[in-house]
């Protein structure tokens, strides 16, 4: 399978703070989610494939080029970043006239399509609008002109449901052209369990795990027992485990080995926050 984005190795090191060797593909035509805690990472890679801080090493690629040896590849990616956007005296008419000035491949009639859909009112600044309206008029930029590649920070951040519905749907439309794909970076896990192909989850500046949304939702479970029941459970065979009150919560990666090896019969199924939660707050 075509990849869009290939990461290898990619570091990047603050004062406090180290993203190491971060290294995960973007297959064509996919939506992929990127997930993790505040301060894991997620905005740092993202600006980092984006040219806009410098790695201290790695290697990117986006259709298969180096995005800091070719500028026109930024005419193929939409943008949303959760701290970079336009000045708040602007309008929504001031941004088209503004991005047909940048991009060759801007549609003004998309774009206007897009405010219409959403009711945002084009003559108003931007500073009069909710969180959630600015949301919708960042998505609006990014997909108006034509990307083959969508990069998201948190776009459905403080959109109330009918409108993260209706922002799902269109990245759903928009990966039905099968050039195109999506690297979506999002707390609200529940939306990626909707819309993601795949799954990267990132962890104090590393990749915990990169996979199919499928394979996590099919092969990691959690295993509820008693503190006698879970004494007899190898290591190796659970990734972490979270003591409560009245039972332990064990993370399994591979639910069909487990059942042959061990008399427990109920594994519960796993969402994605789940395992963010297990992962981050386990005990190994």
């Amino acid at each position: 399978m075509e990849n869009v984005l290939e990461i290898k190795n990619l570091c990047k090191k603050y004062d406090n703070f180290e993203l190491k060797n971060v290294t995960f593909n973007l297959p064509k035509g996919m939506i992929m989610g990127f997930i993790g805690e505040n301060g894991a990472g997620k905005t740092t890679t993202l600006k980092l494939i984006l040219n806009i801080i410098k790695s201290n090493s790695g290697e990117i690629k986006i259709f298969n080029q180096n995005i800091k040896n070719d500028k026109n590849i930024k005419e193929e990616i939409g943008v949303v970043l959760d701290d970079i956007f336009f000045p708040e005296i602007l309008t929504p008419n001031d941004i088209n006239k503004i991005m047909k000035g940048i991009y060759k491949s801007w549609d003004t009639s998309l774009y206007y399509n897009y405010l219409k859909q959403f009711s945002l009112l084009t003559n108003k600044q931007i500073k009069t609008f909710s969180k959630g309206m600015r949301k919708k008029l960042e998505i609006i930029t990014a997909l108006s002109h034509h990307p083959k590649l969508l990069i998201l920070d948190e776009p459905t951040s403080g959109l109330d449901p009918i409108a993260r519905a209706e922002v799902i749907e269109i990245f759903q439309n928009f990966i039905e052209n099968e050039d195109c794909s999506i690297l979506l970076s999002s707390h609200i896990t529940t939306d990626l369990e909707h819309i993601a192909d795949y799954i990267t989850f990132i962890n104090d500046g590393k990749i915990i795990l990169s996979k199919t949304k499928d394979e996590i939702l099919d092969e990691y479970g959690i295993v509820k027992c008693t503190e006698k029941e879970f004494s007899k459970i190898n290591k190796q065979d659970y990734v972490k485990y979270k003591k409560t009150k009245y039972e332990y919560e064990v993370l399994i990666q591979n639910k069909k080995e487990f059942k042959t090896k061990y008399d427990i019969k109920i594994i519960d199924k796993i969402t994605l926050d789940d395992l963010m939660i297990l992962m981050i707050k386990g005990e190994e």
